[in-house]
């Protein structure tokens, strides 16, 4: 399978302090990439480069076998991917005027856009909040508008930067719950980063470690978290004082279950 992105041998220095330096990676189509790692390992720069909205110190990454000019990623093409934060970002105004205005700035008719608005509301089961202001929203309830928002130009790829993180445990779960079922249906390549093991183990099917800007193991996500390279166990281990089952093929599913959650 060809990869949708590749990067080749790319560096990202901030002034004159070395951040990323990833020889090769890749981006599979239909696969749900998870990033971890430490505070500052990089995994916000290495999804802000592969989705280009900044640009890397040297290096090339390729979108579909493709090199693309680095700062200068054609409209076209960044059209075909979405990005949801850990803040949602939204507009003043209604749910229902969020949700359509990507479609909006794509001129698309106005009959289909209240189509999709509607479809991706009763996706994601916000349909009775279309008319309430985005500034009386819960947290949950946000997160679940910028998701709907992000889902309803169906981009190519969903880069995703902690959007769970600002969420209590309750609300996080039925997000993420209702979040997966969505991405298994659509089958969307989705980038996402994380700094909650359970998140990434709950949610890919790829893993991708990083530490001191650098990709330190990547692979199928139980693989490695059951079989960490030494560089990836030194991260991991501070994980299982919380997570003791971590090399456990149940792990997440019996630390939810432990919480009461029923999946």
């Amino acid at each position: 399978m060809n990869p949708l992105i590749e990067l080749e041998n790319i560096t990202y220095k901030k002034q004159d302090k070395s951040i990323l330096q990833i020889p090769e990676f890749q981006v599979y189509p239909g696969e749900f990439l998870g990033i971890i790692g430490p505070n500052g390992a990089g995994k916000s720069t290495l999804l802000k480069l592969m989705s280009f909205l900044d640009k890397q110190t040297s290096g090339n990454i390729l979108y579909r076998s493709k090199l693309v000019p680095p700062g200068n990623a054609p409209l076209d093409l960044r059209r075909k991917f979405s990005i949801a934060l850990q803040q949602s970002l939204l507009l003043d105004g209604t749910v229902f005027q969020n949700i359509a205005l990507g479609l909006k700035i794509r001129k698309i008719p106005r009959k289909t856009i209240k189509e999709k608005v509607e479809l991706w509301m009763d996706r994601f089961q916000i349909s009775h909040l279309a008319k309430k202001n985005t500034a009386t929203l819960s947290g949950g309830e946000a997160q679940r508008v910028n998701l709907a928002r992000a889902m309803i130009v169906e981009p190519e790829i969903l880069f995703l930067d902690e959007p769970f993180s600002a969420l209590d445990f309750p609300t996080k779960i039925k997000l993420m719950e209702d979040f997966k079922a969505i991405m298994e249906g659509t089958g969307t390549t989705a980038v996402f980063v994380s700094h909650d093991l359970m998140e990434i183990h709950f949610l890919t099917n790829r893993l991708a470690i990083t530490i001191n800007g650098e990709v330190q193991q990547s692979g199928p996500t139980k693989r490695v978290l059951q079989h960490p390279n030494a560089a990836a166990s030194s991260f991991l281990n501070k994980w299982k004082k919380f997570y003791p089952e971590l090399s456990s093929s149940q792990f997440p599913e019996s630390k939810l279950k432990t919480a009461g959650i029923n999946l």
